[in-house]
């Protein structure tokens, strides 16, 4: 039973919008997209309903009550299953600004986890947020425990992640920066600009040295002026840089992801969540790297008022986007399967629907809401119950392979 065929949706290929079409699978990689049907298990959907590749998320700390910087098992494994629940099927696990004994703990978790090829989203590695930033922007992450960039520090972590770190937050401004963006470009980690008081001068110097992203654009770091445009507009401005944003109607007005678009364009625009422990958790009172995070009325404060990262799911930043720029889904769509993949250079495998690649898929209904999702490891996890009539269906779920 390691072969089954989706029918019915429109299908969001790499190649554009197929009506009327087949996605068949076998051993969790697309073999066939065509209009046959065949012997193997059917799960069919109603034509108004889409078929889209699974979503990626580069930057999420927590979920269902759990933190990557608990530095377990059960919590990271918490944290996957919550994740795929929303369509989610490969994430970044991501850290926080903390003693470097507890970073390392957080490391050599997700090291085994990644080795352990458990259930849920996949892990693709981690996005080292801290504790190289600024003191001058640190947002909800704990200052007391920044330094300095540290090229021997950072190979510490490295070390105990089992080299599994593929993103790297920065603040280019501070010193040893420019030794460290140079050291990540040689070892093909991704060197971006966040929670930094850089001045554009500084900010489009990292870029052309090899910074190439930035971390969630214009929250933690310095906005634009009419005399010192920022490091905000060094990379609005740069072609080669990729953008996360939070589109969660909270961290960015709507209007500025407009602005964002705009001048970056679909293509170096990556929709990220951010999401803290608190995400699908009831309001209350919640930990984030050693600080206390009131959450109420879908928003998380630290006791000053400052964000503290998000309750974003994924498909809520979709449909939000799609609300606030009146995308159609197949360009807003990119923004969190093709252009995440392709920033962390794994799109050979993931981030669109083509033969050959991981059955990372979602099936949206008409407004957007996740109804299934089937992931290469031939796991599926129904949302709700629908009324979709289905051909054949021996397991409502695709084995696991």
């Amino acid at each position: 039973m390691n072969k089954y065929y989706i029918k019915g949706p429109k299908v969001y290929s790499e190649t554009g919008i197929i009506d009327n079409a087949c996605v068949h699978v076998a051993d969790g990689l697309i073999n066939a997209i065509d209009a046959s049907d065949d012997s193997s298990q059917c799960y069919e959907y109603p034509e108004s309903y889409h078929l889209v590749p699974g979503f990626i998320d580069l930057h999420i700390h927590g979920a269902n009550g759990f933190d990557v910087m608990d530095a377990s098992k059960d919590a990271l494994a918490g944290i996957s299953a919550a994740l795929l629940k929303e369509g989610v099927t490969s994430f970044l696990a991501t850290t926080m600004t903390s003693d470097i004994s507890a970073i390392e703990r957080a490391m050599n978790a997700c090291k085994n986890f990644i080795a352990s090829k458990s259930k849920g989203a996949t892990m693709l590695g981690l996005h080292l947020e801290g504790p190289f930033i600024s003191t001058k922007k640190t947002g909800a992450q704990n200052a007391k425990n920044i330094i300095a960039p540290d090229i021997d520090k950072f190979k510490e972590l490295q070390t105990a992640s089992g080299n599994n770190i593929k993103i790297v937050t920065l603040a280019p401004e501070c010193q040893n920066s420019e030794a460290l963006i140079d050291y990540l470009q040689q070892q093909k980690i991704i060197a971006s600009i966040g929670h930094s008081d850089a001045t554009f001068a500084e900010a489009k110097d990292a870029f052309a040295k090899g910074a190439n992203y930035t971390t969630h654009l214009f929250n933690a770091m310095r906005g634009i002026h009419h005399r010192e445009p920022g490091c905000v507009t060094a990379a609005l401005l740069d072609d080669n840089v990729w953008v996360e944003i939070i589109a969660d109607g909270k961290h960015l007005h709507p209007e500025i992801i407009n602005l964002i678009l705009k001048l970056k364009g679909i293509d170096k625009t990556i929709l990220i969540t951010d999401a803290m422990r608190a995400k699908c958790m009831q309001d209350g009172v919640y930990d984030l790297g050693g600080q206390d995070v009131t959450v109420k009325n879908n928003t998380a404060t630290l006791s000053d008022g400052t964000l503290a990262g998000s309750l974003l799911k994924i498909p809520d930043a979709l449909k939000n986007i799609i609300k606030y720029t009146k995308l159609d889904l197949s360009n807003a769509v990119k923004m969190v399967t093709e252009n995440p993949a392709k920033a962390l250079g794994v799109f050979d495998r993931i981030g669109s629907i083509k033969v050959g690649k991981n059955a990372d898929l979602v099936v949206l209904d008409e407004k957007f809401n996740v109804v299934e999702v089937f992931q290469y490891k031939g796991l599926s996890f129904p949302r709700r119950r629908t009324t979709v009539r289905r051909i054949g269906i021996i397991n409502t779920h695709p084995p696991f392979l």
